[in-house]
């Protein structure tokens, strides 16, 4: 199974998946920022300027994320993904790029003041600025709301976290 870690800035993804896949037998962690800083010369963020140019290296971002997924599943790891996934056509395109592995995903779900909050505890080359958090909630509620485990995180640790998604990931393999 590939496990899908996604949520907005600082709602705990990058902790929470180190965690994870630290626990498990045998997993990679495979971090969507990580990937996107591949691109060394000409890359825009996500949400850079021009726009297109922005969603084409999102876009690439995704196939290589998926690609890293498929490898490590196939030589026996579970891969944990830990990516900012906003919308039902990345999420549709993840799943139909993992396909026949089955992906389960998750949305780390704390609300938009804790992860403002939690953003102000990182180091300084650490924090995201960003001041779209209700916007993203809201997007991220209307585009994935029915799809995977919303997992409200605000009075966890992380290592309760990833305690938890360890035991729900069990529980839907039925061991």
């Amino acid at each position: 199974m590939v496990l899908i870690v996604t949520g907005m800035p600082a709602a705990g993804k990058s902790t929470v998946t180190r965690l994870v896949a630290a626990r498990l037998p045998r997993a990679a962690r495979l971090d969507g920022d990580m990937v996107s800083r591949l691109v060394v010369s000409g890359r825009v963020g996500a949400l850079g300027e021009p726009a297109d140019e922005a969603a084409r290296q999102v876009e690439l971002c995704n196939r290589n994320l998926c690609t890293l997924a498929n490898n490590f599943a196939d030589a026996g790891f579970t891969p944990v993904i830990d990516w900012v996934i906003p919308t039902r056509r990345q999420l549709d395109f993840f799943v139909a790029t993992l396909a026949p592995r089955p992906a389960r995903l998750v949305v780390l779900a704390p609300g938009t003041d804790v992860c403002r909050y939690r953003n102000t505890l990182r180091a300084a080359e650490e924090r995201f600025d960003f001041d779209g958090y209700e916007a993203l909630d809201a997007e991220m509620k209307r585009e994935l709301g029915d799809a995977g485990w919303w997992f409200d995180t605000a009075a966890l640790t992380p290592e309760d976290t990833a305690d938890r998604i360890i035991a729900e990931g069990k529980r839907c393999r039925g061991g």
